[in-house]
């Protein structure tokens, strides 16, 4: 197809090389401050121009014209024949260390390398870092090297066909054997199936089985078993281990998520992890010193689901930014020249809240895993404080950031119009990979149930006098106002009014909730029938915490670090995500804060001037994220903003571009043409 390969100009687009022109930051100093320094920076590229040089032409696209099976087949010879590249990087750029292997299978690179997913993911980001967080020295050194290695492939087995987020609703059970020093796997009925993990339904020849734990008939609550499921020489299922592949889903292609029956498969008594909780040879048990320390495998992959969905958002504005700085249409004054549609305020109203909303979830993740990494250290010397705060913030943010980012890139997609709808734009591949977010590791409605329950448990504990932990704290600062101060416009201001409108809704999900059992309700169908409140109160919880972290990590101490240039650019897009998130949440504001005409008409002044000051800068806002155009794979967004030709060359390669004729004319249509009824 060479004559292909000639459509495309190697110049780059006059409108968006004039938007780069325009910007009043240096792009590579915000790019080097977005990867965490210059050094990373330099390494991702070096990672990028190794991994994606040599890619052929239509590498992105082609699998769209495969197979269900082809995908699969063919995203497992991409994924190992990368794996030699990666290794080799790693070895080069920094030995004995994982940043490169196997990080790269599931970091931004991956989705280059892997246009239609790879089915080791859960691999990598849960079967290797349970062992290594909840096992054993011992059960470490067994498994988490071969594991990372690649020389066993894991998944991790927790949902089932009927049961999902309510873990302790699952029926997979393990018996103690204690005659033959054993677990004994059943999943024992249909409903008990392992049903959802990756890599699950013929990548994986082990699982991390979540399962309840019963010794001499008695219930010992959820414990996580590594069971074999395939030869490891055939790769056939072992006895007692039915398993298979799902089928299609709406996105997530190559992922191979697969079912999993077990019937009195047995394996070793060292097969459970114990670095918390332990089962002796005589079948004496040792609970964890914190019922929650299972926790922290939920809040390590929830980490991870706010980085991916704050990620897929910024690649959905990085493509819908760059295509309205080369797209024309619609003059704003009459028989005047067709603008680049971003001169549209209502365009721009349409990007640049997204834009803003990925930022702040990305530094909202940052300040999660630095918090994740002190309460990892702290459980392993036996304190497990942090940990209830930290599980309920990271689903707060996990809702938020799924919720938010699917929006938004739906959004997004809209305000590329028509061409947006065409496959090779990405976004519609862009979004199948985050929407799941929405449903995994906790559905979002139970999840904002779990937390506003936690929210009147704080709250019943501040009526009593009890001390707050720092993430409620907001709420006796609130209550010790009897009204709102007056609004003086400030970004202090708008937080200080998120935090008294959450706290207040959390007062009256508080009373709704005593009220109901006041009138002889349990306290489970009160809680149920203030669903609504505590959902509410949740989410407003959540919403102040990214406001007061973005706020943080933008005006805070790490400004000293970056050019007065930079810093404007960066406030600006704070200003735009405060005053969007305020605006949002308005109905629930005036509840509680009087605000007046005044303030309103200011707040929206605000709003359209901080999308005016963003304008001159949206572009390179996006070159500053620094995703590589095989990573956004997308006709629209292409750094060079060729997107006419790369739009026409997408359609030359469909497969039935490749005949004139198919062959159906001839059997079906040919003869109804020449029909006469």
């Amino acid at each position: 197809m060479s004559h292909i390969k000639n459509l495309i100009p190697r110049t780059v687009n006059p409108d968006i090389q004039k938007e780069r022109s325009a910007a009043s930051f240096d792009v590579q100093e915000f790019a080097a401050w977005w990867q965490g320094g210059l050094a990373k920076l330099n390494t991702k590229r070096e990672i990028e121009r190794v991994l994606f040089d040599d890619q052929e032409d239509g590498y992105g696209l082609k699998h769209e014209y495969m197979s269900h099976e082809e995908v699969y087949n063919c995203m497992v010879k991409n994924l190992c024949e990368a794996a030699p590249k990666l290794k080799a990087l790693q070895q080069r750029l920094n030995p004995g260390g994982s940043d490169i292997w196997p990080a790269c299978l599931t970091n931004v690179q991956a989705t280059g390398l892997f246009p239609g997913n790879h089915p080791l993911a859960t691999h990598i980001t849960m079967f290797v870092d349970v062992i290594k967080g909840q096992g054993t020295p011992e059960q470490v050194d067994k498994w988490a090297k071969a594991a990372e290695n690649c020389n066993i492939i894991g998944t991790y087995a927790q949902t089932e066909l009927a049961h999902g987020t309510n873990v302790r609703g699952i029926e997979t059970r393990a018996d103690y054997d204690v005659k033959t020093d054993e677990f004994v796997l059943n999943t024992p009925s249909l409903e008990a199936y392992k049903w959802w993990p990756g890599g699950l339904g013929h990548t994986a020849n082990h699982a991390m089985v979540v399962a309840q734990l019963y010794i001499n008939g008695q219930h010992k609550g959820i414990q996580m078993f590594i069971v074999p499921l395939r030869d490891a020489e055939t790769h056939m299922p072992l006895p007692g281990v039915d398993i298979g592949e799902i089928g299609k889903k709406l996105g997530m292609h190559a992922v191979n998520q697969g079912f999993l029956g077990l019937k009195n498969v047995r394996i070793p008594r060292t097969n459970m992890l114990m670095k918390y909780t332990k089962v002796e040879r005589d079948g004496s048990f040792t609970e964890s010193p914190a019922s929650r320390v299972n926790y922290l495998t939920m809040v390590y992959t929830r980490c991870l689901i706010v980085n991916l969905n704050a990620t897929l958002l910024l690649e959905a504005a990085t493509i819908a930014t760059r295509y309205s700085a080369v797209r024309r249409q619609s003059p704003i004054e009459l028989n005047a020249p067709e603008p680049q549609i971003i001169d549209h305020v209502t365009q721009r109203l349409k990007l640049f809240p997204e834009i803003a909303n990925g930022m702040a979830y990305h530094m909202a993740a940052e300040y999660m895993w630095e918090q994740y990494d002190q309460t990892v250290l702290e459980a392993n010397n036996g304190k497990f404080d942090r940990l209830p705060d930290m599980h309920i913030l990271s689903c707060a943010l996990k809702v938020l950031a799924s919720t938010d980012g699917c929006a938004g890139i739906e959004r997004l997609r809209l305000s590329t119009g028509g061409h947006g709808y065409h496959i090779a734009a990405n976004m519609s591949n862009i979004y199948g990979n985050a929407v799941a977010a929405i449903t995994y590791e906790g559905e979002n409605t139970v999840l904002l149930l779990q937390i506003g329950r936690a929210l009147v448990k704080a709250w019943a504990n501040y009526k009593q006098g009890q001390p707050l932990s720092a993430s409620y704290a907001y709420l006796a600062s609130s209550m010790q106002l009897r009204e709102f101060p007056k609004w003086d416009n400030s970004w202090q201001c708008i937080l200080k009014a998120l935090q008294f409108t959450a706290a207040h809704k959390t007062r009256i999900a508080f009373e709704n909730l005593s009220e109901r059992m006041a009138k002889g309700q349990s306290q489970a169908v009160a809680a149920n029938n203030t669903g609504i409140e505590l959902t509410r109160a949740a989410e407003l919880h959540g919403r102040q915490f990214v406001c007061q972290t973005f706020m943080e990590q933008i005006t805070g101490a790490k400004a000293k670090k970056r050019s007065q240039a930079l810093n404007a650019v960066l406030e600006n897009v704070l200003e735009l995500f405060l005053v969007q998130t305020v605006l949002n949440n308005m109905s629930d504001v005036l509840r509680f804060i009087n605000l007046t005409e005044v303030d309103l008409r200011s707040l929206q002044k605000r709003l359209e001037l901080s999308l005016e000051q963003l304008r001159p800068n949206a572009v390179a806002i996006c070159d500053g994220f620094d995703f590589h155009d095989k990573v956004l794979n997308s006709v629209l967004g292409c750094y060079d903003g060729n997107v006419y030709p790369r739009l026409f060359e997408a359609a030359k390669r469909s497969t039935m571009n490749q005949k004139p004729v198919q062959k159906s004319f001839e059997t079906y249509l040919k003869p109804l043409m020449k029909s006469s009824l």
